[in-house]
């Protein structure tokens, strides 16, 4: 169809002639409400953007002397971090005297990351510095 045709039917219904691929020979147009399809674009990518989720790290920390009852708690809140889809990184800070004994602090942490073996994997390995040993979890 001509581009002259195109124009008279476009105004004859009251609708834009929008070109859809201008690099075609010869150029492919649209007849459509201009103004409706940005809304409908603009409103397709604020749905989008509200759908979307940005992953966390969220930190819990561990002491060398923990009990059992506060590891189970702490591996709780571990499950509902990760369930929410963010990373969470576990980390015990040693005071003192703790620091010249870190295989305790790796046997927790061992501990602590069999608690969460069943909904979490270790992310790369333990790491230790600056007195603190720290290991991520992500979901499984």
């Amino acid at each position: 169809m001509s581009t002259r045709d195109a124009l008279g039917l476009s105004e004859s219904r009251d609708l834009d002639l929008v070109k859809i691929a201008p690099s075609a020979v010869p150029p492919v147009c649209k007849i459509m409400d201009y103004g409706k399809f940005l809304f409908e674009r603009k409103k397709k990518s604020k749905e989008a953007r509200r759908n979307q989720h940005i992953s966390e790290l969220k930190e819990i920390r561990l002491s060398v002397n923990i009990g059992e009852g506060d590891m189970r708690t702490k591996a709780g809140h571990v499950k509902e971090f990760i369930e929410d889809g963010n990373k969470v990184k576990i980390y015990i800070r040693f005071k003192g005297r703790e620091g010249q004994h870190p295989e305790i602090g790796r046997k927790v942490m061992s501990d602590f990351c069999g608690l969460c073996s069943e909904f979490a994997s270790v992310e790369g390995s333990m790491a230790f510095e600056n007195r603190q040993m720290s290991v991520i979890l992500s979901k499984k």
